[in-house]
């Protein structure tokens, strides 16, 4: 019976013989392209002329056997050692025999330096431009933290710096440490968790990053790494990179929101100096006391020259001047009465004297009477002597009393020159009074 030709055609009651799925999957695997992979030689052996390697992940535990014919494999030698970082166009392979899958390497070449900065400063121009290294993203440090995180290298000279440095000048500083690896493969997502860890808790108020001096290669390729630096992009409390390295700065430097040349020069960032603080509030104390005093002069010389015032040392005089006011308001009130009574007085005997004279009994009084006639119906003032008829009755009232008489004589007059007579006759009374 012949076997089934494709893989989905298969059974318990027809299946492929191991040597034909070993052929099938080594023809399935050759069949992919090859392909530029990096990674770390952990080993490296010439043996007749060939190279047997084994290539690791650079940041996981994932390795492959590795080979390099002859013909490739001359070209390596004194360009790679154990522990190089290369990059290498590969090739899988599967062994048949034993199943065993390795790579090929078609080509190979070490990583250098300069390429490694040149993929930084390219991931340094990316991140930029995605805005993580924006001022305004920079969050502003505590003034006295509560607790310190602090992120550093297992029993390392820098977390001694930082430590020591720190309780120096702030004795009651309080940190929460976590040791990591700070260099090779593994340390950027090492300092990773331990940033997500200490960002998360509360009390920790600033995070510290901190690795001493090194080979650039130690110092600057794990502090920008891609996963770290976003890291420390979102993390919500501030973060403070503290590597040493002048030369180059690495990536953490761009985004962190503080940085520190050093570790040591780290401390100075988080904490005041107590013994300075302690002096300034001493001068700040003195300067407040002296200020107290000079008010407290001021204030007293203002209430001597207050009470000094006439107005406080002789309080009563405000009163007896008022008093003064009052007395002789009171008597210029009583003279101005007194003038518009005697005023109002005069005019009312005036005014009296004015009346009387032009009364009837005033006219009596100077020698004048009254005659009355007796006409139809009752008596009547008698004005013209050329209406009475000798014999007519007459009742004339003087001042003082009435009497009756006859006419005997008649002599009538001009009533005309009478009245001018008459009017002369009073302006000849006022012109006298």
């Amino acid at each position: 019976m012949s076997e089934p030709a494709q893989a989905q055609d298969t059974s318990a009651e027809t299946p492929w013989a191991l040597s034909t799925y070993s052929g099938k999957l080594k023809a399935h695997i050759e069949a992919a392209p090859p392909t530029w992979v990096e990674g770390q030689l952990v080993e490296f052996n010439l043996r007749n002329g060939n190279a047997w390697m084994t290539l690791r992940d650079l940041e996981q535990e994932v390795s492959f056997s590795t080979v390099a014919w002859r013909t490739v494999a001359g070209n390596l030698s004194g360009t790679v050692q154990p522990g190089s970082r290369v990059v290498a166009l590969v090739k899988p392979n599967l062994y048949e025999k034993s199943g065993r899958l390795s790579l090929v390497a078609q080509q190979m070449k070490p990583v250098g330096l300069g390429d490694l900065l040149a993929r930084i400063e390219q991931l340094r121009q990316r991140l930029a431009a995605e805005g993580l290294f924006r001022l305004d993203r920079k969050k502003p440090l505590p003034v006295l933290p509560l607790r310190i995180g602090l992120i550093t290298g297992r029993n390392s000279d820098a977390k001694k710096d930082i430590l020591r440095n720190t309780h120096a000048r702030w004795a009651a500083a309080q940190f929460e440490i976590r040791e990591v690896a700070t260099q090779g493969p593994g340390a950027p997502q090492e300092v990773a968790a331990a940033l997500a860890e200490l960002d998360a808790d509360p009390a920790v108020e600033v995070i510290v990053i901190a690795r001493g001096g090194g080979a650039l290669e130690e110092v600057v390729l794990p502090f920008s790494d891609e996963r770290l630096i976003r890291a420390v992009a979102a993390a919500h409390t501030p973060v403070v990179s503290a590597i040493g390295h002048e030369a180059d700065r690495p990536l953490l430097d761009e985004v962190a929101d503080m940085r520190a040349s050093t570790p040591t020069g780290a401390a100075k960032l988080l904490v005041v100096d107590e013994a300075q603080e302690r002096d300034q509030l001493t001068h700040a104390r003195e300067r407040m006391s002296a200020g107290v005093q000079r008010l407290i002069g001021r204030e007293t010389e203002w209430l001597q020259a207050l009470r000094s015032r006439p107005v406080l040392a002789q309080p009563q005089d405000m009163i007896t001047g008022r008093a003064q006011e009052l007395l002789m308001l009171r008597r210029r009130s009583l003279f101005g009465m007194e003038t518009a009574l005697r005023r109002d007085t005069d005019w009312v005997a005036q005014t009296r004297a004015r009346v009387r004279s032009l009364s009837p009994q005033s006219t009596l009084d100077r020698g004048y009477a009254v005659v009355q006639t007796q006409g139809g119906a009752g008596w009547d003032v008698l004005r013209d002597a050329g209406t009475v008829a000798v014999g007519d009755r007459l009742s004339i009232m003087v001042a003082s009393g009435e009497l009756t008489a006859r006419a005997e004589e008649i002599f009538p007059r001009d009533r005309r020159a009478a009245q001018a007579e008459h009017d002369a006759q009073i302006q000849n009374r006022e012109a006298a009074q």
